[in-house]
């Protein structure tokens, strides 16, 4: 049965009177932050048996607080003003007076920075599983059909032949990038505030170290003032998840260009794609144009995130209220594209003879014919010119071939060579997911 909490708000006792219904209606949170439960259940556990440890409660009272602790859920109706708030009500109901011990030297301020690094820790962890699920599809595509031939564009304008293998594994290596960036998130997120108090710590004979040891973080605060206002971890994390965002959103983009009718060459497989509900002979490649849509939305909430810290004093200010549901949407976001972009690269049908007839139409080996005149002896920019005016009077060269001309690039990194790079990335996606799940 829900409730509220017992005795009025955890901050109750300076003031008088019942809180207005519409300010109560503003400054709840448990509708966003119902989602930190399970960490703040976590870091709870840990500050309690600290307090057992430390002789500051009894050491039956804090194992007894922390086995109700495993025993407290999202009650239905309830309307706590915040998680925190609902996990105290809930001691408070299952073991009386020993239930109000557990925030003895203990803050919201601290408590909720604990309980959200957690939840980003975890989250970020879970991003880069997602990161490389999507790689693997990319690279289960270049085994399938790798030596698919297509002109590689710049300014849109075809350029240069080169694999599929390759231009896929440029996608990947930039999925690469945004690994990195999940997992600095990550380990941005692993300090333990808990212990800082409401900015200056507590008088009581904590032990912040050992709290941190039993959450699995990396260490505890440096300074109790930056320990409850940073909320760097958080714009790491969302920063992270909205370059990954814009990373998908031009893989949708030429998913977008590769399916369409005056392209065409690629095909969606049916599960992926969507109709019309007028036109009955459409097939619409919505995956794409959700992964463009929504980039522009995690850029917005970045910049959003961004403004709310722009201006705090230190140290906790309510405006902190407004950290997480942006990072919650933003990880939602990131999760949700990059399972459906994984979903359509590993149906993904290619047209091998319309992308290669795009390669050899005798302008994108024009590079290759001019670095041969090079090599006879010829100054580049005379080759370049002599080649351009051949192009412009109408030539095109049917040697060397688009295979041929690929082959011939063979240094680290080139084309020619793409098979060692489908090697690194399979190491790099298996280290991924051998990482260790984060959980306290």
């Amino acid at each position: 049965m829900g409730g509220t909490e017992a005795d009025g708000p955890l901050w109750a006792g300076r003031l008088e009177g019942g809180l207005h219904p519409e300010v109560l209606r503003l400054t709840q949170s448990l509708d966003v932050d119902r989602r930190l439960l399970p960490y703040d259940v976590a870091a709870s556990k840990a500050h309690v048996r600290m307090l057992g440890r430390q002789g500051i409660i009894a050491a039956d009272e804090a194992a007894a607080i922390a086995d109700a602790l495993d025993r407290v859920a999202i009650d239905e109706g309830a309307a706590d003003e915040d998680v925190h708030s609902l996990i105290e009500r809930q001691l408070v109901a299952a073991l009386g007076d020993t239930g109000r011990r557990v925030h003895a030297g203990r803050s919201r301020n601290d408590q909720v920075a604990t309980a959200f690094r957690l939840w980003c820790r975890h989250h970020a962890w879970l991003v880069v599983q997602a990161t490389a699920d999507l790689q693997d599809a990319l690279l289960d595509l270049a085994a399938r059909e790798g030596d698919a031939v297509l002109p590689g564009f710049t300014h849109l304008q075809r350029a240069q032949p080169v694999p599929l293998a390759h231009h896929v594994a440029a996608h990947a290596w930039a999925l690469q990038r945004d690994i990195g960036r999940l997992r600095a998130a990550q380990d941005a997120a692993d300090i333990s505030p808990l212990g800082a108090g409401a900015l200056a710590g507590s008088s009581l004979p904590l032990d912040p170290a050992s709290v941190a040891q039993e959450l699995g973080m990396t260490g505890s605060f440096t300074n109790t003032l930056d320990a409850v206002s940073d909320r760097d971890f958080a714009v790491d994390l969302a920063y992270a998840c909205a370059l990954s965002l814009v990373h998908c959103s031009r893989m949708g983009e030429e998913l977008v260009l590769w399916t369409s009718q005056e392209v065409a060459w690629a095909a969606l497989a049916d599960d992926v794609a969507t109709g019309s509900s007028m036109m009955p002979q459409k097939k619409n490649p919505d995956v794409g144009e959700l992964a463009r849509g929504r980039a522009g939305t995690a850029i917005g909430r970045l910049t959003g995130l961004l403004a709310v810290l722009k201006g705090l004093p230190l140290a906790y200010n309510r405006d902190l209220q407004e950290d997480k549901q942006p990072v919650f949407e933003q990880v939602d976001a990131a999760l949700g594209v990059l399972r459906l972009l994984e979903l359509a690269y590993r149906g993904l049908s290619i047209d091998r003879e319309r992308m290669r007839a795009a390669a050899a139409d005798g302008t994108t080996v024009a590079t290759d014919v001019a670095e041969e005149l090079v090599r006879s002896g010829m100054p580049f920019r005379d080759a370049h010119a002599e080649v351009a005016g051949r192009i412009a009077e109408g030539d095109r060269f049917d040697q060397p071939t688009p295979e041929q001309a690929i082959a011939a690039r063979t240094g680290p990194g080139m084309p020619g060579a793409v098979q060692e790079q489908l090697t690194r990335l399979a190491a790099l996606v298996a280290e991924s997911r051998a990482l260790p799940e984060p959980r306290p």
